[in-house]
């Protein structure tokens, strides 16, 4: 029996480290592929997603009546700015994920009343402009995600210069 012992302790080990190598850093695996697949337009611009469609999905699950637009970002040169245009009479969402696909802001149309507004994304330290609302994270990169319901699949056309009032564009950029 104690020539077994050892094997054992030493499988135990091997399995504790793989689970806990797995737990950390699985998260950032699963957002760099979810950067690549929203990124369409390049990081710190926003891309404005087609419907998703059987043959079509850039993450997993999507909703068939959300509009998708995307921005991955990266902070390593400075702060970004997310500026949301809700649409009139349409529940929409701004969700800011970070690298560890953490949830770390969220605001919806009806919680904005309905009226425009600009978040500034940016590290802990980063300088920021004066009198805007700050999002601080611990993570260089990360995707914000804007969710458009629509009615109707077919009214995606009609709505399309409305999505385009939404953008991120970096801090240093802005005048």
């Amino acid at each position: 029996m104690r020539r077994w012992l050892g094997p054992v302790l030493f499988g135990l080990i091997v399995a504790a480290a793989t689970a806990w190598g797995a737990i950390a850093y699985a998260p950032y695996g699963l957002m760099n592929v979810a950067m690549e697949r929203l990124g369409q337009g390049g990081v710190n611009t926003m891309s404005y997603g087609n419907l998703a469609t059987p043959e079509r999905q850039p993450v997993v699950r999507p909703s068939p009546d959300l509009a998708y637009s995307s921005c991955p970002y990266d902070l390593s040169a400075g702060p970004l700015a997310i500026d949301l245009a809700p649409v009139p009479g349409r529940y929409s969402s701004l969700s800011i994920f970070d690298a560890a696909t953490d949830v770390i802001f969220v605001r919806n149309d009806v919680a904005a009343g309905g009226k425009p507004y600009r978040i500034i994304v940016a590290r802990d330290g980063q300088a920021v402009p004066a009198g805007v609302e700050v999002v601080r994270t611990g993570h260089d990169r990360g995707i914000a995600l804007i969710r458009l319901l629509l009615k109707d699949p077919s009214e995606i056309g009609g709505l399309e210069a409305a999505r385009r009032e939404s953008s991120c564009a970096p801090v240093t950029k802005l005048k």
